[in-house]
């Protein structure tokens, strides 16, 4: 098999599919008047594209089915956190402001503003399962550290998931900020896990030959600290939750670290 049919082919053919999902998604969407079904979505267009370079990959190295492996837990693990959080709540803050913002336009503007940029994003954050699965190159010790990582960072934001959610069930602590368990350590402590995943199958594709492949973590970390994560989510949140302003002046924004004013350093 030449490097085009290992590699391009494969990658048109995930694009195609993340395209169609993200059809069916916007139909969907202007059916429940909810544009964030995108989220639920999320997860499902990047298993469904490693689902297609297995197909073309088979049969599959150890590395191409640790991978697999791999983003198939965090694939599952999210979307049904997603899906569980946001059932019955309606149109997410982020989109019904957009919503409003677009007008009676929204509906069609969706598509590509919404849909067709979050399946972009995803076929381009899926680049180091192509590169791996593709691969034929021996597994490595770099390998098995990329797939701890990665591991890890399933783990740790599931804990950081749980834990908020437990906290926004008690009614205790409705307005309040979360500053206990990992969130005592930085804020986004589910961001931090979902940057160690993508770094961790970087780091596999990395150790197969592809650095190229760099680009899905690269990509992952700015949109999680400059785009759709930590600076967008901050924007108002101190303005509905006023004893975050304090929570930010101890606590790291992403990186975790000992809460300033405990007596031990914490870097910024």
């Amino acid at each position: 098999m030449n490097p085009y049919d290992a590699i391009c082919l494969p990658a048109m053919q995930a694009l195609g599919v993340i395209g169609v999902l993200a059809a069916l998604a916007w139909m969907a969407s202007l059916a429940r008047r909810d544009a964030s079904l995108a989220d639920r979505f999320w997860p499902l267009f990047i298993a469904a594209a490693a689902l297609v370079y297995a197909v073309q990959s088979a049969p599959l190295t150890a590395r191409g089915l640790l991978m697999l492996a791999l983003v198939m837990a965090w694939a599952l693990r999210l979307g049904g956190y997603i899906t569980r959080r946001n059932w019955g709540h309606g149109e997410d803050r982020r989109f019904a402001a957009l919503r409003t913002k677009h007008g009676a336009q929204f509906g069609w503007r969706s598509l590509y503003l919404v849909f067709g940029l979050q399946g972009l994003l995803a076929w381009l954050v899926s680049f180091p399962l192509l590169a791996g699965l593709a691969s034929r190159a021996a597994l490595t010790p770099f390998d098995l550290l990329g797939g701890a990582l990665c591991l890890f960072g399933i783990l740790y934001e599931a804990v950081a998931d749980r834990q908020m959610a437990n906290f926004l069930r008690d009614p205790a602590q409705r307005g309040g900020v979360m500053a206990r368990g990992l969130w005592a350590y930085s804020r986004h402590p589910n961001y931090f896990g979902e940057a160690c995943v993508w770094w961790g199958l970087g780091a596999m594709a990395v150790a197969s030959g592809a650095a190229w492949a760099l680009v899905s973590p690269v990509l992952m970390t700015v949109l999680l600290l400059r785009v759709s994560g930590v600076t967008l989510l901050e924007k108002d949140i101190a303005e509905r939750r006023p004893g975050y302003r304090d929570y930010v002046r101890r606590t790291n924004a992403f990186f975790p670290g000992l809460p300033r004013g405990s007596g031990k350093p914490c870097a910024g």
